[in-house]
């Protein structure tokens, strides 16, 4: 039996007086009315409807019955107006976990989300590890490279290359790199949570895959450590251009092995449900596509070399 259908049907007819009208409101037979309000009768092991040919009226618990029933539907029914009308104004809080080297295009669309829509409480945060399985969130931006094994849905916001680069310093004591195999001469500086920590990855003008063997003094998961000990000239820095785009354009950092690009990379956004996204993540993803649509003619060129 289907309970809140079975309920339906019996209030129904009450307030129409009979099956037959109740039948009409409810766009149903009247025979399939009448064996809902049965099958309820049934269940609980009471009469709640007089019947004769003429007339229906409730029994003296069927009253008691027919008051709390109509007053559950009268609430269900206020729910569902009150979250049409939280999908039609975002309100309520709203978690965002993004990877710390995405904060630069993130940030803008935060601001600007909060600014549009002030009822929603924005929970922003960065970090170099996140693992949206375990914490609470409604909207996740990260390298596709990190990426948890879940269930979780998947959009691509992006798609990039490493890029591999140091300060002109460190050239003048240590001879430039021609190919990924000069590189087990050089100090690499590793970034703690890259699939390229201790082997980088490149491809070569004709696609073929390279992986070399890399090695450094310096391990660290702090972007701003990584960008100061490659502008001091302490040794190679296999990153994404993104975050080295100002340093390249000033000529703090030079760009190295002008033939071989990295693997191809994306920027994805991650949330746990496909089916009814609520708007105020809906709308602020959107924003996202956007901003890295905009962001995608540069985040993919390689600097010339």
């Amino acid at each position: 039996m289907d309970r809140m259908a079975s309920l339906t049907a019996f209030v129904r007819v009450v307030e129409c007086g009979g099956f037959t009208a109740a039948a009409r409101r409810l766009d149903l037979s009247t025979t399939t009315v009448s064996n809902q309000v049965q099958a309820l009768e049934d269940s609980l092991g009471v009469r709640l409807l007089n019947r004769t040919t003429r007339r229906v009226s409730l029994t003296e618990i069927g009253r008691e019955y027919y008051e709390r029933c109509s007053q559950i539907l009268q609430e269900l029914a206020e729910a569902d107006e009150i979250t049409s009308a939280l999908q039609l104004t975002p309100r309520g809080r709203l978690h965002l976990r993004c990877h710390q080297s995405l904060d630069r295009f993130i940030a803008p669309v935060a601001a600007r989300f909060s600014g549009e829509y002030p009822e929603v409480s924005l929970d922003f945060k960065t970090d170099d590890v996140i693992d949206p399985v375990r914490e609470g969130f409604d909207l996740s931006i990260m390298p596709a490279s990190s990426l948890p094994d879940s269930t979780l849905v998947r959009r691509t916001l992006a798609k990039w290359h490493y890029l591999l680069c140091c300060a002109p310093a460190y050239l003048e004591t240590h001879p430039t790199p021609h190919s990924p195999a000069d590189l087990v001469n050089h100090n690499c500086l590793l970034y703690a949570y890259a699939i390229f920590r201790n082997e980088f990855h490149f491809v070569d003008s004709a696609g073929n895959p390279i992986h070399t063997r890399v090695s450094g003094n310096l391990i660290t998961a702090s972007i701003p450590v990584m960008r100061a000990a490659a502008t001091a000239g302490l040794g190679l820095w296999l990153c994404p251009q993104f975050l080295v785009s100002d340093l390249l354009a000033s000529g703090a950092l030079v760009p190295l092995l002008p033939d071989y690009r990295t693997p191809e990379l994306e920027i994805v956004a991650l949330y746990p449900h496909r089916r009814h996204l609520s708007t105020k993540v809906r709308l602020l993803l959107d924003m996202l596509v956007d901003r890295f649509a905009d962001e995608q003619s540069w985040l993919d060129t390689m600097p010339d070399q």
